[in-house]
C-alpha cells in the first residue's frame, strides 16, 4: 500500500472539513430554500459487489447536500482501500425536462493517490430518468496509471416505486476483460429507501452482481 502525500491529504482533509463551514456562511446557500426542507439533506449508500472470480466486496458512499452545496465521500470506487472525497456545486434546470448538475472537484488517498475532477448528471423527463456519475483520476504517483471512470443508467419508472432499465460502468477496481461492462437494472423505492440490482454482461461467461441499498435522510 503506498502512503498517501501529504499535499493529497491536505486537499481531502479540506473538502471534508473547511467545506460545511464555507456552505454554511455562504447567504446564498440558503436563499429560497423551502421552510419544510432540512437545512442539510444527506444520503448514504452501500454497493455490494458479487465478483465470480474475485473476492466480493462493498462500495459505500455518503453524500450531503447544503443549499447549492454538495459533499461527497466513497471508499472502494477509484481503488480498493482507497478513500476519496469530493466538493461540488449543485445546478439545476428546467420544469418539464430536469436536468441537475453536479461539478466535483476532489482527492483520493490511499492504495491510490490523486486528484479527481469529476461530474454527476440527472436528467429526468416524465418516467424517463438518465442518471450519469463520471472523473477522470489524475494519478499522483505515475501520470500514466490516469484513468476515466464512469457509471450510467438509464431507465423508465414503471411505476411509483418501480423502475427498470440499462446500466453501463467503467473501472479498474477488480480485474475485467471488458473495458466498459454492461448490464441491466431493476430498483424499487419506498420513500426515503432505494434498492436497485445490477446485472453485468448477463449472457455471457464474466458476469457479476451488483445489490445497492440507500437512505436519503
Amino acid at each position: 500500500m503506498r502512503p498517501p502525500g501529504q499535499f493529497l491529504l491536505q486537499v481531502l482533509l479540506f473538502v471534508a472539513i473547511a467545506a460545511p463551514a464555507a456552505a454554511q456562511s455562504t447567504p446564498s446557500s440558503s436563499a429560497g430554500q423551502d421552510p419544510a426542507r432540512p437545512s442539510w439533506e444527506m444520503r448514504a449508500s452501500a454497493a455490494v459487489y458479487i465478483l465470480p472470480e474475485e473476492e466480493n466486496y462493498v462500495q459505500p458512499t455518503v453524500t450531503a447536500d447544503h443549499g447549492n452545496w454538495h459533499l461527497e465521500s466513497r471508499y472502494n470506487y477509484e481503488d480498493r482501500d482507497s478513500i476519496s472525497g469530493f466538493l461540488g456545486w449543485n445546478f439545476a434546470f428546467g420544469s418539464n425536462v430536469v436536468l441537475e448538475v453536479t461539478p466535483m472537484l476532489g482527492a483520493v488517498v490511499a492504495t491510490t493517490d490523486g486528484v479527481v475532477p469529476a461530474v454527476i448528471a440527472d436528467l429526468t423527463w416524465k418516467r424517463l430518468e438518465f442518471y450519469v456519475e463520471g472523473e477522470y483520476l489524475i494519478d499522483g504517483q505515475d501520470a500514466a496509471d490516469s484513468f476515466a471512470y464512469h457509471w450510467s443508467e438509464a431507465s423508465v419508472w414503471i411505476t411509483e416505486q418501480i423502475r427498470a432499465g440499462v446500466v453501463t460502468q467503467r473501472t479498474r477496481v477488480y480485474e475485467t476483460p471488458r473495458d466498459i461492462q454492461r448490464g441491466l437494472l431493476v430498483g424499487v423505492s419506498l420513500g426515503r429507501l432505494e434498492g436497485v440490482v445490477y446485472a453485468f454482461n448477463p449472457f455471457d461467461d464474466d458476469h457479476f452482481v451488483v445489490a445497492s441499498l440507500g437512505f436519503t435522510f
